[in-house]
């Protein structure tokens, strides 16, 4: 492993860390009121990009850290859309929405 690459994992680690506590403290708490569904597809979809971008010039680095992240983005905007749903259905059947 080069220098180069050595520097890649790391930036790669920091910045995938970077979604655990949040990922964290939805899975605990469930709470999601607070999480932009806008912003958490379009960085999903931007980390489906990446992914491919680093298969196609063979970047571990890049490879491992959006595989890891998209993981949590995923997690998040899945739990976000569900949770959204839920107090959608649920204003609609008491009439709080047409």
């Amino acid at each position: 492993m080069t220098q180069i690459e050595l520097f890649g994992f790391i930036a790669a680690l920091l910045t995938s860390m970077a979604y655990l506590p949040q990922a964290l403290m939805i899975i605990r708490t469930g709470v999601t009121a607070g999480i932009s569904l806008t912003m958490y597809g379009m960085l999903t979809s931007g980390k489906v990009l990446w992914l491919s971008y680093g298969v196609l010039v063979t970047s571990w680095p890049l490879i491992l850290s959006q595989t890891f992240t998209l993981c949590l983005a995923g997690m998040i905007l899945t739990l976000t859309v569900r949770n959204n749903y839920g107090t959608a259905k649920k204003a609609i059947a008491a009439g709080q929405l047409a």
